[in-house]
């Protein structure tokens, strides 16, 4: 996939960029939508006047925008295919790009309705990756000895502890700080998408091992600190993060849909083949919608199917 877009400045007139800026700005604030799908719409957004500029071999102005036809939109999605995007990614630059529009008509600024008429493919059911009970705990094994730093080691033991343990999101664990970890309660508040908060049960494991990593910090894990930091003491990067599990997943052999955010999936897939109900893992999950939920009850459907055709004695009989 090309991401290629030139800088406001190159592709569209003041105005025009204004209204963009204003409209990011909307989605962070009022909409509180996260940091990361803010700046991806920014991109699409950079990506659709890079495309447009070109295409009118002008700047875009308002009277560009309120012009631009049905076929000036598939032209652009077209161009977004030849670059390599997805059906998923184009799918969200044609959301973004619908979002702005309505931004623009609620704000007064212009209307154009073209953009709402396009339609893309049907996008491909992608059903999430976790790992089995056995290799979830193999990684948890490792994780310990992969690190040369032994409160570093503790660290990442806790962390990925608290992702299979409790299904955070990693950037919801990373956002944590010290002063928010409850101590001896048993189950921490989360504040995740939107804002919304949600209340998560902490295994004895959990505690286990987050009271090894806070007790080894060499800074004594002071209140106003972050709960997770690097090496210099700063909130650790996911980047940070995301390499270290790969590194542990080289080591054991584990395929590349190993993640981070797989600890999660793990742990919502986990409950629901030992008997959790769909409701209450929606809840520990903080999905706003429970069909973001229904996922993983295909994933045990599918174990179960294998499981049967690979032990049953009529499976392969006719």
């Amino acid at each position: 996939m090309q991401t290629e877009y030139k800088p406001l400045t190159e592709t569209c007139d003041k105005k025009v960029a204004d209204w963009i800026t204003d409209w990011l700005q909307n989605l962070s604030a009022e909409r509180r939508l996260s940091v990361h799908t803010v700046s991806a719409y920014d991109t699409d957004l950079r990506e659709l006047m890079t495309f447009l500029s070109d295409y009118t071999e002008s700047p875009v102005t308002s009277k560009t925008l309120k012009k631009a036809d049905v076929t000036d939109f598939r032209s652009f999605l077209s161009w977004l295919t030849n670059r390599g995007h997805s059906r998923s990614s184009i799918a969200r630059h044609l959301s973004a790009v619908r979002h702005f529009f309505r931004y623009l008509m609620h704000r007064g600024h212009l209307e154009n309705n073209a953009v709402m008429a396009i339609r893309t493919g049907r996008r491909p059911k992608i059903l999430p990756h976790p790992l089995s009970i056995q290799d979830a705990q193999k990684f948890l094994e490792t994780a310990e000895g992969m690190n040369k730093v032994k409160w570093e080691a503790k660290r990442d033991v806790a962390l990925y502890t608290l992702l299979y343990g409790a299904g955070l999101r990693i950037a919801e664990a990373l956002s944590l700080n010290v002063r928010d970890w409850p101590g001896s309660a048993d189950a921490l508040t989360i504040t995740g998408k939107g804002n919304k908060q949600r209340i998560v049960p902490l295994l004895p494991a959990i505690y286990r091992a987050m009271k090894s990593y806070l007790k080894a910090r060499p800074d004594g894990a002071p209140t106003d600190s972050p709960l997770f930091i690097g090496a210099r003491g700063d909130r650790i990067n996911a980047g940070v993060v995301q390499r270290n599990v790969r590194r542990i997943r080289v080591q054991i052999g584990l395929p590349e849909t190993v993640t981070p955010h797989a600890l999660r999936h793990s742990f919502a897939t986990h409950l629901l083949s030992n008997g959790g109900d769909l409701r209450s893992v929606q809840e520990l999950l903080g999905h706003a919608s429970l069909s973001a939920t229904q996922r993983y009850t295909e994933i045990t459907t599918e174990h179960l199917e294998r499981v049967y055709n690979r032990a049953h004695p009529r499976a392969h009989r006719g």
